[in-house]
């Protein structure tokens, strides 16, 4: 659950992908930010949110954005400067999105691929590190721009110099975790807890198949999804 007061904040899961999506919103003035919205769950976000009573302004980034922007009158799509892709709003360095008294900051973290980033918390209590810090894993290195000495200064520099009690909320799980620390990334984090030759070493033979979906997710990411409606 949220610590911050007056923030509401769910955690929804798609099992093909095994993909989370984070629903924030501001308890009073009901405006509320969705990352990682998929294809497959739409109508059960889309229903969870008229439920909730709640105005959906920003929609960051995945594959349903183009198809929730039909259906969500006034909702913007965002997305990193650095992703290639099409969006309503362009993300860098600092950024603040903000939804009522409520904000998440862009922190750029490139290393699975150039365009992604962290979105945290105005007082540093949550951080959705989508690919780049998974829970005791990180991204994959090895396709779309991928670069794993990019990816451990990311981590490293972006995320693991936020305090300790921060929780992580990652883009995917493939275990049922569902959230971790910063603190217990920082120290049991099996691959981060190495040195950067150590790390690039280990991401350099991972000899990974390709995700599922890849071939569909990637392209309808460039576009927010706008061609797969």
């Amino acid at each position: 659950m949220a610590k911050t007061e007056g923030l509401l904040f769910r955690q929804l899961f798609e099992s093909e992908s095994s993909t989370y999506t984070y629903l924030l919103a501001d308890t009073n003035t009901k405006e509320a930010v969705i990352i990682d919205p998929v294809l497959e769950t739409i109508d059960r976000d889309l229903k969870l949110i008229k439920e909730l009573g709640l105005n959906l302004t920003v929609a960051d980034h995945i594959t349903s954005t183009g198809l929730m922007k039909q259906r969500v009158a006034g909702l913007k799509s965002a997305i990193s400067k650095f992703s290639g892709a099409t969006a309503d709003i362009h993300l860098t360095e600092g950024d603040n999105i903000p939804f009522g008294r409520h904000s998440l900051t862009v922190k750029e973290t490139p290393g699975h691929t150039d365009g992604c980033i962290t979105l945290v918390t105005g007082d540093q209590s949550m951080a959705f590190t989508g690919d780049a810090l998974l829970i005791r894993g990180c991204g994959r290195t090895d396709f779309q721009q991928g670069c794993a000495e990019k990816l451990y200064h990311s981590v490293h520099e972006k995320i693991f110099t936020l305090p300790d009690e921060c929780l992580i909320y990652p883009a995917h799980d493939y275990l049922g975790q569902t959230v971790s620390t910063v603190g217990e990334e920082r120290k049991y984090n099996p691959r981060l807890t190495k040195s950067m030759e150590e790390f690039v070493e280990i991401m350099n033979n991972l000899n990974l198949p390709k995700p599922k979906k890849i071939d569909i997710s990637v392209p309808a990411n460039l576009v927010c999804g706008v061609n797969y409606i």
